[in-house]
C-alpha cells in the first residue's frame, strides 16, 4: 500500500453502518486504510472475544489504497485478526466508530467501538473511538465527520501516549451550534437496568433489557456528560491500566 500512514479501521455497528463509512472517506484524506470490521451488529459487546467457534473473514472491496473486509467476530476479534493476519505492517493509527449513539460515561465499559480501540492501544498503536449521538441509521454525520477530522490530524501530528486511546463523543447539533472540542473526564453515573417481561406464543416468559442512566454528577463541567449536553464535543483519554494507585497505599495498611 505504499508509504503513506497506515490506518485500520473497524466498529460495533457492522460492516454496513453509515458511520463506518463516514469515518472511511475521512481517513481515506489522511492515508492508505483497512477496514475489518463486524458482518453484523455487535453493540454492546465491549471487550469480548470468540472462543467456542472459528471466526470468518470474507473480503468486500478492494481498490487503491482501501481494502475492506468482514469479519463473522467482534469488534476486538476484527483487531486481533487484522494484527495477527491480515496485514503486512503495524498500523501508524486505530479508528473505531463512527458509532451510532453515545458512549460517554460508563458506557464505556459495555462498548464494542470503544473496546475495539483500547485493544489498539494495548498493542501500542494510536488509537480513537468516535461516537454521534444519535442512534438512527440514517443519520447525518456531516458534523461528526468534520470533528473526526480535526482529532485525526491532531493525533497524527503529536500522537498520544503508550496505552491511552481517546474516547470522542459529538452531539447532534448543527456545525454553527457547536461550541467546540471539551477535553474532559468521564462522567460519574451508572444505567439503571430495566428488563421488560414478555411472553412468546409458545406462552415461555423471556426478558427485553432496557434502562436510563443516571447522571451523578449533572452540574460538572469537567464532565464529557456535561459537554455534550451544552453542545460541546468532548474528548476523554481512556487508560487501559485499571489500577487505582490512589487506593493502593490503603490497601497496604491492610492485613490479608
Amino acid at each position: 500500500m505504499g508509504l503513506k500512514p497506515f490506518i485500520l479501521i473497524t466498529n460495533d455497528d457492522g460492516v454496513l453502518a453509515g458511520g463506518l463509512k463516514a469515518l472511511t472517506e475521512v481517513a481515506s484524506e489522511f492515508g492508505d486504510v483497512i477496514v475489518v470490521a463486524p458482518d453484523d451488529s455487535q453493540s454492546g459487546m465491549s471487550h469480548a472475544i470468540t472462543i467456542k467457534q472459528p471466526v470468518r473473514v470474507d473480503s468486500k472491496k478492494e481498490k487503491e489504497g482501501l481494502k475492506i473486509y468482514s469479519c463473522s467476530g467482534t469488534p476486538v476479534d476484527c483487531v486481533k485478526l487484522a494484527l495477527n493476519q491480515l496485514l503486512d505492517r503495524k498500523p501508524d493509527l486505530l479508528l473505531s466508530g463512527i458509532n451510532h449513539g453515545s458512549n460517554a460515561s460508563v458506557s464505556v465499559l459495555y462498548s464494542g467501538t470503544m473496546a475495539a480501540a483500547i485493544e489498539g492501544g494495548v498493542n501500542g498503536i494510536h488509537s480513537i473511538g468516535f461516537s454521534l449521538l444519535d442512534y438512527s441509521q440514517d443519520a447525518d454525520f456531516t458534523l461528526a465527520k468534520d470533528i473526526s477530522r480535526r482529532v485525526i490530524k491532531e493525533v497524527m501530528k503529536n500522537g498520544v501516549p503508550t496505552e491511552i486511546c481517546l474516547n470522542v463523543n459529538i452531539p447532534v447539533v448543527s456545525k454553527g451550534s457547536l461550541k467546540g472540542i471539551k477535553i474532559c473526564r468521564q462522567t460519574k453515573g451508572f444505567w439503571k437496568e430495566e428488563f421488560v417481561k414478555r411472553t412468546d406464543p409458545f406462552n415461555r416468559d423471556y426478558y427485553w433489557l432496557t434502562g436510563h442512566f443516571n447522571n451523578n454528577e449533572p452540574d460538572a463541567k469537567d464532565t464529557d456528560e456535561w459537554a455534550l449536553k451544552n453542545n460541546y464535543a468532548s474528548i476523554v483519554p481512556i487508560r487501559v491500566d485499571y489500577t487505582c494507585f490512589d487506593y493502593i497505599q490503603e490497601l497496604e495498611k491492610r492485613t490479608f
